[in-house]
């Protein structure tokens, strides 16, 4: 059994589910993507994923503006506006007839190429969009037991050449951090900048906490995860200091708590990394007490 972050209970509504693919709603085996897609050729694409909760895409806004920063990194450009597509993912629900516990993926690409290639000019199509609602309710049992991280060998790169904030579909060198992770019997990866400081996990944003202090990286070399911004504004909100600063693997095996954040998850512990337990002695489970904010601050989106 799969056992992380993204674990989810399984949900059989899954196997009816209407998925979009350019303006046309299919069931979930007959939605396809052509083969020349450039996303699926290169890797040539971008996306987010958003939590429908008591009817309301949380934080949506700021995903969108996750989106349209990477489409124009990217050079992509999208036919719709935000409004637009959000009454696009909206009918999307309504026709699955959601309203709680979906994740929802949106995944836009540049487009059709006309023959295998990386050079944009090939492409001969606006971008392909799809929409994956899905119900995906994460396994309690991630958060009760916690997660295990091993330190990978590949390094979060520098913006230079691939910016790590931009969400884009090429991941493999994530992929081969977390293989490296399940071969040596944890659960997710902890990835390093290139000077060798903690940055992030190959697919949640990674935390500490030491002497009632909470630190998370920089954010020069990770994803700027949604939750990760949340969780330091709930920290500055209700008076628990906060750093975003450099520290290394001898900060993180000295933790007293340790703890990752992703839209799916919200805050999941970590129990030990490199096979070195976190060993919490204050009176204070700064990770229980964040993920109470957090929810808080959920519920404050529902309209």
């Amino acid at each position: 059994m799969v056992h992380g972050t993204h674990n989810a209970i399984q949900d059989d509504r899954n196997n009816h589910i209407k998925i979009y693919v350019n303006g046309e709603i299919l069931n979930r085996q007959d939605a396809k993507i052509s083969v020349f897609d450039s996303g699926y050729l290169v890797g040539d694409g971008i996306w987010e994923a958003v939590r429908l909760y008591r009817g309301t895409l949380v934080f949506l806004d700021d995903h969108f503006s996750r989106l349209w920063s990477a489409a124009k990194a990217t050079g992509i450009k999208l036919p719709y506006s935000k409004l637009e597509l959000k009454a696009i993912v909206e009918n999307v629900l309504k026709i699955n007839k959601m309203q709680d516990g979906v994740h929802v993926r949106i995944m836009v690409t540049r487009g059709i190429k006309k023959t295998p290639s990386q050079d944009p000019r090939l492409t001969i199509s606006g971008p392909n969009l799809v929409i994956i609602p899905e119900y995906k309710t994460a396994d309690p049992t991630s958060k009760n037991k916690g997660i295990k991280l091993f330190t990978s060998t590949i390094r979060r790169g520098s913006p230079d050449y691939l910016d790590p904030k931009l969400n884009c579909h090429s991941k493999l060198h994530e992929v081969q951090a977390l293989i490296q992770a399940i071969e040596a019997g944890a659960d997710e990866a902890l990835m390093l900048d290139v000077n060798g400081f903690v940055s992030t996990c190959n697919s949640t944003n990674f935390f500490i906490v030491k002497d009632g202090i909470v630190f998370t990286s920089t954010g020069q070399y990770c994803m700027n995860g949604i939750t990760r911004q949340k969780i330091i504004d709930v920290c500055k909100a209700n008076n628990i200091e906060v750093r975003e600063t450099n520290f290394s693997l001898f900060d993180v095996y000295a933790a007293d708590e340790a703890f990752v954040t992703g839209t799916f998850g919200g805050v999941t512990p970590v129990i030990s990394v490199d096979g070195k337990l976190i060993e919490n002695n204050s009176n204070i489970e700064f990770s229980a007490t964040l993920e109470k904010h957090y929810q808080k601050l959920v519920e404050s989106q529902i309209k």
